[in-house]
């Protein structure tokens, strides 16, 4: 491309403007690295290029430097190609071994049948040998073609981002996504105000950008904060890990309002967080790298494949599978502190004790300033106790059953939790709830009374909610939400911007 560029500058004309543009395409192949992203951020900065010199730029540049385009905030899209036409027939299936089904592309499978095959695909971009089978298979076409079919569903386009987001975990794959038109679609999805789906592109977009990510997130990790390209630096990062039944963004999301007076309800809707980590503690720290990670949680073993299925469930081979994956997008390299609902703040003490005794994990235990817990079961929950008489705790699977009120396994945990804070002086905030918490249709209960959300040590406060909302402030002004910016601070010291 240099060549090129240097051919045609030779015979240019005095505009500088026409210039100006082959300058910046010219220094975005640079082999000096800052100079080439420098040379991305006054491309995209630059909102004044005529129409003819965004397709211009969207020929001329590189798959390095289209994706830093589509990582840059608020990128124009007219610096990318559209998507190439997708071939004309062929199968639903992979070579008859991957979807358990087949049929042409030009017709519409069953949504039903579609989301199981896209469920079974999920699970295969997990396996990096199956990634290859995948791409060689006319799966990147697949995808697109069955993310343009199901463009009203939120649910099946995530799914097939999600299966993008794993591809490109293999760099030997870039290049073929790249070609086959998936940049542009999710530079396009990471400007959507769906923050689900802006999360899944940011974090597929963040594994294909080598050139300014050093870190992969591998599946159910995602970057809240900064989700494109930066020249805030980051100084530390904050993890959100959910509860039993939680997930990535909805545990986060913003309390949901009875809204009496007429007016507050529109004026609340307009503002109101998905997930109040990446809306509003991302405002207010600027320099944080905001993580949520979700795992699969069961409440009951209605759908258990197998016992050693099951046992993949438990505490801690949780711990030691995200322990992997938090090492590969490097947590632990700079300051930590950890936010826990529920049973996410035991998985966080097993992953913290776990990396105590592992010394290639010691540096994330030496990093970690502080943890929040929203109503977290140290000492277990009555919740575990009510499996006979609440239907869908009939049978309790391995998570529940660690759950039991005053069981040894989590007097053992708390206990060497409890000797691994004295000796690091982390910095420890819990929160109780003190409401009720409907989990059937006849009871109500306290999920985690107040004497077993007291870890005993740190503060503990309650507030005045349940379980499901202890983690989900009513708006930036309340008490819950200004007093976990404060500890969060307090924690950082003076590795956070305000």
């Amino acid at each position: 491309m240099s060549t090129c560029l240097s051919e045609h500058l030779s015979h240019l004309d005095a505009d500088p403007h026409e210039c100006a543009l082959w300058v910046l395409l010219k220094r975005a192949g640079s082999a000096d690295r800052n100079v080439r992203q420098k040379a991305v951020r006054d491309l995209a900065e630059n909102h004044h290029w005529h129409e003819y010199q965004y397709r211009t730029a969207a020929q001329a540049v590189d798959q390095r430097t289209s994706i830093a385009l589509a990582r840059t905030p608020n990128v124009d899209l007219r610096f990318f190609l559209p998507p190439p036409a997708l071939p004309a027939g062929g199968l639903w299936c992979f070579g008859g071994n991957g979807l358990p089904y087949a049929q042409s592309l030009t017709s519409v499978p069953a949504e039903k049948v579609e989301s199981f095959c896209l469920d079974a695909l999920v699970q295969h971009s997990k396996v990096p040998s199956h990634c290859e089978k995948i791409v060689s298979n006319g799966g990147l076409q697949l995808l697109r073609r069955v993310y343009q079919l199901r463009w009203d569903s939120q649910k099946i386009q995530r799914n097939v981002v999600r299966i993008i987001g794993n591809l490109a975990l293999n760099e030997n794959l870039h290049t073929a996504i790249m070609q086959s038109g998936w940049v542009s679609i999710l530079a396009e999805m990471l400007q959507f105000p769906l923050v689900m789906q802006a999360s899944h592109a940011a974090r597929a977009l963040a594994n294909l950008d080598r050139d300014a990510v050093s870190e992969k997130y591998q599946d159910g990790v995602y970057v809240l904060h900064p989700q494109g390209r930066s020249s805030q630096p980051i100084k530390a990062d904050i993890l959100f890990i959910h509860g039993l039944l939680g997930a990535a963004f909805k545990t986060w999301r913003q309390r949901d309002r009875d809204h009496t007076e007429e007016g507050h309800a529109t004026k609340d809707r307009e503002n109101y967080a998905e997930c109040w980590p990446k809306s509003w503690l991302a405002a207010d720290c600027p320099n944080l790298r905001v993580l949520s990670i979700e795992y699969d949680t069961h409440l009951s073993d209605w759908r258990a494949k197998c016992p050693a299925e099951n046992q993949r469930k438990s505490l801690a081979y949780r711990s030691q599978e995200m322990l992997e994956k938090l090492k590969v997008a490097g947590v632990g390299d700079k300051p930590v502190v950890w936010v826990a609902h529920s049973m996410g703040g035991l998985l966080v003490k097993k992953m913290l004790l776990d990396a105590w005794k592992d010394p290639a994990l010691q540096p994330l235990v030496k990093n970690t300033k502080g943890i929040m817990f929203y109503s977290v079961p140290h000492r277990g929950t009555f919740m575990a106790e009510y499996s006979l008489n609440v239907r869908y705790l009939l049978f309790p699977s391995i998570e529940v059953k660690e759950l039991c009120r005053d069981s040894p396994a989590l007097r053992e945990l708390n206990e060497n939790f409890l000797s691994m804070v004295r000796e690091h002086e982390f910095k420890v905030l819990s929160f109780t709830e003190m409401l009720p918490t409907s989990v059937g249709p006849m009871i109500k209960l306290h999920v985690v009374p107040a004497q077993s959300a007291d870890l005993g040590i740190g503060d503990l406060i309650q507030v005045d909610v349940d379980h499901l909302n202890i983690c989900k402030p009513e708006n930036k002004d309340s008490f819950l939400y200004k007093r976990s910016l404060q500890f969060i601070r307090d924690a950082m010291g003076g590795h956070v911007v305000h």
